[in-house]
């Protein structure tokens, strides 16, 4: 069994834990983990919460015959959220407090700092945040889908060090242990690549949205800013005294050592792209050899619809090298592109600037 040390962590528990039977709010499996939450604020550690549910717990209110429109689902949404919220804060004797967040808060740098230090002055304060996608109003181009996902987004915004992941599997197996009784559980996982992605299957409940390819796309994003992830079985009451303990009893994603600056972890991995800029090989080489900002005379192509501000992929032979924010937008790229920079003014007639991705707002891939 693999031993971790830990102090802020987001604790993300699924729907399959929240509400069991697929509808209304149980603690059937929280107080266990209740327990390990006061426990752990006890001795000094602090913790968010991700908590999904919110949908199955309003689904009794809204009668449907059918498959749930999106107009229904939201409604269950937000009839479900005060009940999820209501059933945390009878497991506690300190304040709950409820965020919620769409994939768009997060996109947005100056909301993503305003989440940042809300979260901060409520640890500060000893309330236990807890986070839940904005169901309610968030649309299918601004979700970010399912809630493993938004828990990593939560660590990396919360700049936590670790990520515990409550799911009803002990962990990452190296077969589907539901279709083959001898597959067996790996304990510690160094690197997320193709081969590890092969191992997630489908979708394990029919409460949530997530299996574990979600599980190991949060997981990746996690260990390559520096946070550990834990997957373990939050049906098990004893899985959450070993953690009080310093122990991983499921699998346990070791945190890359080399870690950037937080707006460099918000370009990489909150961002969406919305175009891709080709370059040639001497803009290549400037980009990673001199930490050069990309300027227009070593631009080949430019696709995608996108504004100034908005992130865009930089590729070398069609493959990303970098991300950034663009300071012109597609059709003034299109423009200048191939051509020197004290050229911009007057293709333009006005110019924000010789680079189109300045070093400060672009983060190598």
């Amino acid at each position: 069994m693999s031993s971790f040390t830990w102090h802020r962590a987001v604790i993300k528990i699924g729907s399959a834990l929240i509400a069991p039977n697929g509808h209304a709010c149980t603690a059937q499996y929280l107080q266990h983990i209740a327990r390990f939450i006061t426990a752990s604020r006890e001795k000094g550690k602090e913790v968010i919460v991700v908590s999904s549910g919110s949908v199955a717990a309003g689904r009794d209110s809204i009668k449907v015959r059918h498959q749930p429109s999106i107009a229904e689902k939201q409604a269950m949404a937000s009839i479900g959220q005060t009940r999820m919220m209501a059933n945390w804060a009878g497991l506690f004797s300190f304040p709950c407090a409820q965020v919620l967040l769409t994939y768009d808060d997060l996109h947005n740098r100056t909301r993503y700092v305003n989440i940042s230090n809300t979260l901060r002055e409520l640890l500060t304060n000893h309330a236990l945040p807890i986070v839940n996608e904005n169901d309610t109003v968030a649309v299918n181009e601004l979700k970010v889908g399912d809630n493993d996902n938004l828990a990593a987004y939560t660590a990396l915004v919360a700049q936590a060090d670790t990520l515990i992941i409550c799911s009803d599997i002990n962990g990452l197996y190296d077969a589907d242990p539901r279709k083959q009784p001898d597959a067996k559980l790996i304990p510690e996982v160094e690197q997320i690549d193709e081969d590890t992605f092969k191992l997630a299957g489908g979708a394990g409940s029919s409460v949530g949205t997530g299996g574990m390819l979600t599980k190991l796309q949060a997981a990746h994003k996690c260990m390559q800013s520096g946070i550990q992830t834990l997957i373990v079985n939050g049906r098990d009451a004893q899985v959450f005294d070993y953690l009080s303990q310093g122990q991983v009893p499921g699998t346990l994603f070791k945190a890359e050592k080399s870690v950037g600056n937080a707006r460099a972890k918000w370009l990489k991995h909150t961002l969406k792209s919305r175009g891709v800029i080709e370059i040639d090989k001497g803009a290549m080489n400037a980009l990673l050899e001199r930490g050069a900002s990309l300027l227009p005379s070593g631009v080949l192509e430019v696709s995608g619809h996108f504004k100034a501000g908005d992130a865009v992929e930089i590729h070398f032979q069609n493959a990303a090298i970098a991300k950034g924010l663009a300071q012109y937008n597609d059709a003034e790229l299109s423009q200048i592109k191939g051509s020197n920079s004290r050229h911009i003014s007057n293709m333009l007639g006005y110019s924000v600037g010789e680079a189109i991705v300045h070093r400060d707002d672009m983060v190598l891939l």
